[in-house]
């Protein structure tokens, strides 16, 4: 494992569970147009409780209410690649929240990179 760090950043996407574009999940189609784009990663996570701009709490302990849970997609990769991505972002995302933290990368590897700890480029120790 390498042991210096790189800067990137990560891009969080708050949207509903039942957000949907053209009849697709909108979580899952940010997903698929980040994998399309060549970003490094992207996973989506689904909320237990949240609100948002409506301020009414969305949780499972509810039934009623444990229909339209929050979930989050985050995205980490170079600040270039992920700052690209926000156009596609714009067209998608109707409502819901958006944000770009700054992160520091300790390990970025992917099963292939077991032997000699390159990425997929071949390159050492450097991601994508």
């Amino acid at each position: 494992m390498r042991t210096s760090t790189e800067s990137a950043l990560r891009l969080t996407v708050y949207v509903g569970e039942n957000d949907v574009w053209r009849h697709r999940p909108l979580y899952s189609e940010i997903v698929h147009r980040a994998r399309e784009a060549g970003l490094a990663g992207a996973s989506a996570f689904r909320g237990v409780e949240g609100f948002g701009a409506s301020a009414l709490v969305h949780t499972t302990r509810l039934l009623s209410l444990s229909e339209d849970l929050p979930v989050a997609v985050v995205i980490v990769d170079r600040p270039e690649r992920v700052r690209g991505f926000l156009p596609e972002l714009a067209e998608l995302v109707e409502e819901g929240a958006v944000t770009l933290d700054e992160v520091e990368i300790v390990r970025w590897a992917h099963e292939s990179d077991r032997d000699g700890d390159q990425n997929q480029h071949g390159d050492e120790g450097e991601a994508r």
